[in-house]
């Protein structure tokens, strides 16, 4: 059982002003594996008055210097790396090889490439007579989601450090642990006291204390569209700076050649990574109508093929985060069932041997886009595959969609797959797989605004400053 009751402020573990608790459960089980204790504005108000003192001191420090905390933190992360990875698995369910994969791999990873950028940014260029500076935005509220833990916090983090901001940091209720062994690895790297601070609890309550705070500069946000649009409702009273990373129903344009068997399974076994909980998964798949029989049939054999199980055995795919999640999937299965959507894989329930534990069986359906199964973020392992006529129907049906967080495209002629991706109206596009973390990653439309990942991540917390005259003519 882990019991993390302290928050984190001003470099010191502190108890909450007013103590309030919260138990946390294993999606695998269904058992408590916790305690974690619950925020209030006032613990909201101490960390960010820690915050205000710190930036007054650590807005001023050197890049050299942020350069060597960053350094510092990444060894302090590759000591605690499987660690990290056991509490991912246990706080949201992903199997461990996965957990203790792909999840802690892109925490690290971040934390790299912000110490790549940082050693090359720059943050004065002379033009003219006038100098452009580069100057950190101030105090940051952090506030995450729990399905890529890691992920999503050290994409904010990171850069946040490397700009010389100051933060508070409000971890997902549902997956907190990973967030408090972050922390102890912050501390243990030396971050001086008040730059980051830690305050769990419920989004409702911290997370409009910080949106709302007259001292906190801007707000990053990574979760569902309703919340972004009412911290951006929040954070218009003291007009600060709102990042926002929300849902997707990203398109998959599998073309028409001879991998798209292939390509379709791959596709598939995508989707139902980490459970379908990824905001930028391709859970429209988008295949030629010509070819719609052997599109179903490596659809289905690729679906069934998903093993699904205990995080910690060899399955493919574990729980999803909560009973109230799964409750949600399964009302979205049921209504692609009565909107006449045709099932080729999985359905309603728990796959076979799983009573226990918040598991959901891989689905795919076969719909057209204006069902709500294709319209609406499922945020679970159930995918929609849609016919197109010709290359002009799937771009067209590719953006239909109030959302444009990523988007997809498989095929043999890259250079056709080039022109498709110029056409999606969407803010990240992998054509034919590809990962970089340098590529600026964020949405059009109701998937958000700013960017991060890299160099653009740095943007979202620096203001720019024009000192006029400088330079005499």
């Amino acid at each position: 059982m882990r019991h993390y009751t302290q928050f984190y402020i001003d470099g010191q573990w502190v108890d909450p002003i007013a103590p309030r608790t919260a138990q946390v459960v294993n999606p695998a089980t269904e058992e408590v594996s916790g305690t974690i204790s619950l925020g209030s504005a006032a613990d909201v108000d101490k960390a960010v008055a820690a915050a205000r003192r710190a930036f007054a001191t650590f807005g001023e420090t050197s890049a050299k210097e942020r350069l060597e905390l960053l350094e510092a933190i990444l060894a302090e992360y590759q000591k605690r790396e499987a660690e990290l990875g056991e509490a991912v698995s246990e706080e949201m369910g992903a199997p461990m090889s996965l957990a203790c994969g792909f999840h802690t791999l892109l925490g690290k990873g971040h934390l790299s490439t912000a110490i790549e950028v940082l050693k090359d940014f720059k943050f004065e260029e002379q033009r003219g007579v006038t100098l452009i500076r580069k100057e950190p935005i101030g105090v940051c509220g952090l506030i995450t989601p729990w399905n890529w833990p890691m992920n999503q916090t050290c994409v904010k983090i990171f850069p946040a450090l490397a700009a010389g901001c100051t933060m508070i940091l409000k971890p997902p209720q549902l997956a907190p642990y990973s967030a408090q062994i972050l922390a102890e690895i912050l501390h243990d790297a030396g971050v001086p006291a008040g730059v980051f601070n830690m305050v769990q609890g419920k989004g409702s309550e911290i997370g409009t204390a910080l949106s709302t705070h007259a001292d906190v500069d801007m707000i990053s946000f990574t979760g569902s569209e309703a919340v972004g649009v009412q911290i951006q409702k929040d954070a218009a009273e003291t007009v600060k700076r709102v990042g926002l990373e929300l849902g997707g129903k990203s398109a998959w344009i599998v073309l028409d050649d001879a991998s798209l068997a292939a390509n379709v399974a791959a596709a598939t076994g995508g989707m139902m990574g980490n459970s379908g909980q990824t905001c930028s998964a391709g859970s429209r798949l988008l295949v030629p109508n010509a070819r719609m029989d052997e599109a179903i049939a490596a659809a289905t054999e690729a679906a069934n093929g998903v093993t699904v199980g205990d995080p910690r055995g060899n399955f493919a795919m574990g729980p999803v985060v909560s009973k109230s999640q799964y409750e949600i999937i399964q009302g979205y299965i049921e209504k692609g069932i009565a909107e006449g959507a045709r099932l080729i894989a999985g359905g309603p329930g728990k796959p076979e041997g799983l009573d226990k534990g918040y598991y959901v069986r891989p689905t795919v359906f076969v719909g057209t886009n204006d069902m709500v199964i294709a319209r609406e973020e499922i945020f679970g392992p159930v995918l929609v595959i849609i016919g197109y006529d010709d290359v002009d129907h799937a771009v067209e049906i590719a953006n239909d969609s109030n959302f444009g967080l990523g988007g997809y495209v498989s095929g043999e002629d890259l250079d056709a797959a080039r022109a498709v991706s110029r056409r999606m109206r969407t803010g990240a596009i992998w054509v034919n797989g590809g990962f970089d973390f340098h590529a600026p990653f964020g949405g059009y439309k109701r998937s958000g605004n700013g960017r991060e990942w890299g160099e653009h991540g740095f943007a979202e917390y620096l203001e720019t400053k024009a000192v006029i005259g400088w330079n005499a003519a």
